[in-house]
């Protein structure tokens, strides 16, 4: 093709040095901008549902730790209740089911990402070229009222947290929140625990009877969420949430949506669910090392760091079908020499008895049982 054939006029850099493309078009189209993972609720590898929570833990969707002490009891699951026209299939929902209205000093409810140090040292926290995040999520509740938002760089025990208002009962609010950078230190360079976003729910006096802190200091237990409602104190209380979004700059993007896919891989580095949801269930195929090892063939995605097993079992929750009659159940699953990108994952229980080099295939052998990696921050 003849050079003079070319319409440079509407070629794309052409119209942003004209100023016709605003900048911000391009920008949003830069993928990974969003240092959340999961924020748009789609993976719960776990479960879907979860009820009678009282303590801390993983309990559906992924990515996000559930904190709770004494405040309450509850149900978490993955909602498809959601903003109208955003684009979003799915929600976290937190539901009361046991309500506490006078909350002790210590007691407390939070939903929490935490984020790999590694992940934001582009955020040049520790200099004065610190960047500012903005954050932004669709919330709802029937509880109006304040609610804390926190930023915390981990490694150097530092606070920021800002107040958001649910103002309009049972209605889904879009918020944005920005929070300057931390020109005063940053986190490690490394697979640990750098930054963590905490939406608190509860709050016993000791996190909420001192001054917010507005702006970044050395953390100060109560100054970390002062003004929070109490959403424990009562069994008519939910809130839900999704579209979370944590960037660079002072204002929020329209939400980052990737492929499902790519969203999971993504929740692998954390946690990988081998199998779950019934009798029957495939596992993987394997066979025996002698007569009382069983030795499970599995790779993995390469995790944050050396995992361990994740598993819900029992007697006789799994079970392997050998040739001929080499069948046995078994209890529980075990790991050998680990790392990040692989490991030996077998069974040596005192119960299973099949011959020397019997191949076969594993499978879930109880409605309740589950198997999985976990490398969870």
């Amino acid at each position: 093709m003849a050079l003079s054939k070319i319409d440079l006029s509407n070629m794309v850099e052409n119209d942003l040095a004209a100023g016709s493309q605003p900048l911000t078009i391009i920008e949003n189209k830069i993928n990974f901008r969003n240092i959340i993972i999961n924020g748009d609720m789609s993976i719960a590898q776990r479960s879907t549902s979860t009820a009678s929570i009282t303590s801390g833990g993983y309990h559906t969707v992924d990515r996000f730790y559930t904190g709770v002490t004494t405040a309450g009891t509850w149900t978490q699951s993955q909602s498809t209740t959601v903003p109208s026209g955003q684009g979003f299939a799915t929600s976290l929902k937190m539901d009361c089911t046991s309500a506490d209205s006078s909350l002790a000093a210590g007691d407390l409810i939070q939903l929490v990402q935490y984020i790999e140090g590694q992940n934001v040292q582009y955020l040049k926290y520790g200099t004065s070229s610190a960047k500012s995040l903005t954050l932004s999520f669709w919330v709802r509740s029937n509880k109006t009222g304040t609610y804390i938002a926190e930023l915390r760089n981990t490694d150097n025990t530092r606070t920021r947290s800002l107040s958001y208002t649910i103002s309009s009962a049972d209605t889904w609010e879009k918020k944005t929140i920005t929070f300057g950078g931390d020109t005063n230190s940053g986190p490690n360079n490394d697979n640990g625990e750098g930054l963590r976003l905490t939406f608190w729910l509860a709050a016993g006096s000791n996190y909420s009877s001192g001054t917010l802190a507005t702006d970044w200091e050395s953390t100060t237990q109560a100054n970390r969420a002062v003004g929070q409602v109490n959403l424990a104190d009562s069994t008519s209380n939910e809130w839900y949430i999704t579209g979370i979004q944590l960037e660079v700059g002072t204002s929020a993007s329209d939400f980052e949506f990737l492929p499902t896919g790519v969203n999971l891989e993504r929740c692998y580095r954390y946690f990988q669910l081998i199998n779950t949801g019934g009798v029957g269930k495939i596992i993987g195929t394997g066979g025996a090392y002698d007569t009382n090892t069983l030795l499970l063939t599995y790779t993995w995605v390469p995790k944050r760091s050396t995992p361990s097993i994740y598993q819900v079992s029992g007697t006789g929750y799994f079970y392997f079908y050998g040739s001929g009659s080499e069948n046995d159940a078994f209890d529980l699953w075990k790991i050998y020499s680990p790392n990040y990108l692989h490991g030996l994952i077998y069974s040596d229980d005192s119960s299973i008895s099949v011959s020397d080099n019997v191949l076969g295939w594993f499978q879930l052998n109880n409605s309740a049982a589950v198997l999985g990696l976990q490398a969870e921050l």
